[in-house]
């Protein structure tokens, strides 16, 4: 499956909008969760073919002309249209996804599989929380619009500096506290230190905690080292790692997920 650039957006500093189309996204199939997200390839200057590739074919070549498969998340699906929105982080020349949003032009092509997905807003919670960077807004954002209405929603994200804010939208009672990383002495801590700074929610929270690794981690840390939400209330994933390139964090993943999901916080009465 893949779709053509049909238009591109720069939408902050360090976020780009792409949005595809075409025929090549004819078996494409909306995901339920609000955190859908797509395989994408992208491919290196050394490769010899372009898209649609066969996966197969390109196994067999080597290493440095495979394609680069990155997650990114569904922004919007328009089912009318058959038009994918993509909204990507960039950070200069960190990163393949990045580049190639900044270097993407109408008719570009780019291979994919999915969506699949692993979090939606509990409907029976009595309150939400979403936290992370700016590689988690594009589904914070969607999050926040797949509430129920009137219901108390809070977001708290980190970005560069007050250029990187954009407008989010919700049918609940939404509220959104914007932390900068510019001039921190401690980035790994903003978000965990504004989480914990907000107000007790009342009732059951649904929450939503995604982004560089330390931080989600710190995130985690305050919500279950103070009952503020649930365990199996709390959707909590390392999108990328400071210090660490796409491959280097690729590589220590799965150890990473593992010890922090082993990590025990005392139960509290509810």
């Amino acid at each position: 499956m893949y779709g053509e650039v049909t238009s591109i957006e720069t939408l902050t500093p360090h976020l780009m909008r792409v949005v595809l189309g075409g025929e090549g996204l004819a078996g494409f199939d909306a995901s339920e969760h609000a955190d859908a997200y797509v395989n994408c390839f992208f491919l290196p200057a050394s490769a010899p073919y372009g898209v649609p590739f066969d996966d197969a074919e390109v196994r067999a070549l080597p290493r440095e002309q495979r394609p680069f498969p990155r997650r990114i998340t569904v922004r919007r699906w328009d089912e009318a249209r058959r038009e994918l929105t993509l909204d990507i982080a960039v950070h200069g020349d960190e990163g393949y996804a990045g580049r190639w949003a900044v270097a993407a032009r109408p008719g570009d092509r780019l291979q994919m599989r999915g969506p699949a997905g692993g979090y939606r807003p509990d409907a029976d919670a009595d309150a939400y929380l979403f936290v992370g960077d700016e590689s988690a807004l594009p589904a914070i954002a969607a999050c926040a619009e797949a509430v129920p209405a009137g219901r108390p929603v809070r977001v708290v994200a980190e970005v560069h500096d007050a250029g990187d804010e954009i407008t989010l939208y919700s049918p609940g009672e939404l509220r959104v506290t914007w932390v900068h990383r510019a001039g921190a002495a401690d980035p790994e801590r903003l978000l965990a230190d504004a989480v914990d700074a907000l107000p007790p929610a009342t009732g059951v929270v649904s929450a939503f905690a995604h982004g560089e690794a330390a931080s989600a981690r710190a995130v985690r840390r305050v919500l279950l080292s103070g009952g503020h939400v649930d365990p199996d209330r709390l959707s909590c994933s390392p999108y990328w790692r400071r210090g660490h390139d796409d491959e280097q964090w690729r590589a220590v993943k799965g150890a990473w997920v593992r010890d922090v999901a082993a990590e025990t916080f005392p139960a509290h009465a509810s």
